[in-house]
């Protein structure tokens, strides 16, 4: 019987071994990260820095870095209603590609007759003239359009659709799961103000993910309450070793 290749890679990738290396270190370690003696002081460091990687490879600032189980978990967490930049007016409702992922899809914490869906074209490609024109008839939104299609490979126009979507007043989330670490993604060159990302499609460990978004956005609640980690976007225990393997991923 021939030897079994796997090539499923959109789906998960088999775990690099910088990633493997780094979170073994990171089970060797007793302390909680958010404990102040030096067993928490190191656990808390591995975190830091995998958050200093990720935001250096987004353009971000570590402190718009935000942990979380999973690229669902981080999807979630940045579909709020209530988000807003610097003084501009809150956002109300939800304008979601029709091809996004099914935990975009499920609209976040907005009500469901909040929510719409923007057509795409033949190509796969989001309608920036439907958009635009949904943009107009309602209040500020939320737009949420992936950066590459995991069935289709089809690249969004994102930096077109984020000049529209500002045009109007709103905010735009890109779900780069699927595009992170096969092209280059920089929120400013983007123009989004939230980008969600997750560790297993890099070569990092299942269970792991980020929410980074832009300087000035505010309004984001949490979904998890009950602890101050993440400066108080996402309460738990950090996943230190799971993290650790995302940054060396």
């Amino acid at each position: 019987m021939p030897e079994r290749v796997y090539l499923d890679w959109n789906a998960t990738t088999p775990l690099r071994q910088e990633a493997r290396v780094a979170m073994a270190s990171a089970w060797d370690l007793s302390g909680n990260p958010s404990s102040v003696h030096a067993e928490g002081r190191q656990a808390r460091h591995l975190v830091e820095e995998a958050r200093g990687v990720l935001a250096q490879a987004l353009g971000a600032l570590p402190r718009n870095i935000v942990f979380t189980s999973g690229g669902t978990e981080a999807n979630a967490l940045a579909l709020s209603p209530g988000l807003c930049r610097g003084s501009g007016p809150p956002v109300e409702r939800l304008l979601v590609s029709a091809i996004e992922h099914t935990s975009v899809l499920a609209g976040g914490r907005f009500a469901p007759d909040r929510i719409a869906s923007v057509p795409v074209m033949r190509s796969g490609l989001v309608d920036l003239g439907a958009l635009s024109a949904m943009l107009a008839s309602g209040p500020p939104a939320l737009v949420s359009l992936m950066a590459a299609n995991n069935e289709t490979g089809a690249v969004q126009p994102v930096a077109g659709a984020a000049a529209a979507v500002h045009e109007a007043g709103g905010l735009l989330h890109v779900d780069a799961i699927q595009a992170f670490g096969k092209m280059r993604l920089d929120l400013s060159a983007l123009g989004a103000d939230l980008v969600t990302l997750s560790a297993h499609k890099i070569g990092g460990p299942k269970g792991v993910g980020a929410l980074a978004f832009g300087e000035g956005v505010t309004g984001l609640e949490p979904l998890l309450r009950g602890g101050g980690q993440e400066r108080g976007r996402r309460a738990g225990t950090e996943d230190v070793a799971g993290i650790a393997g995302f940054g060396a991923a």
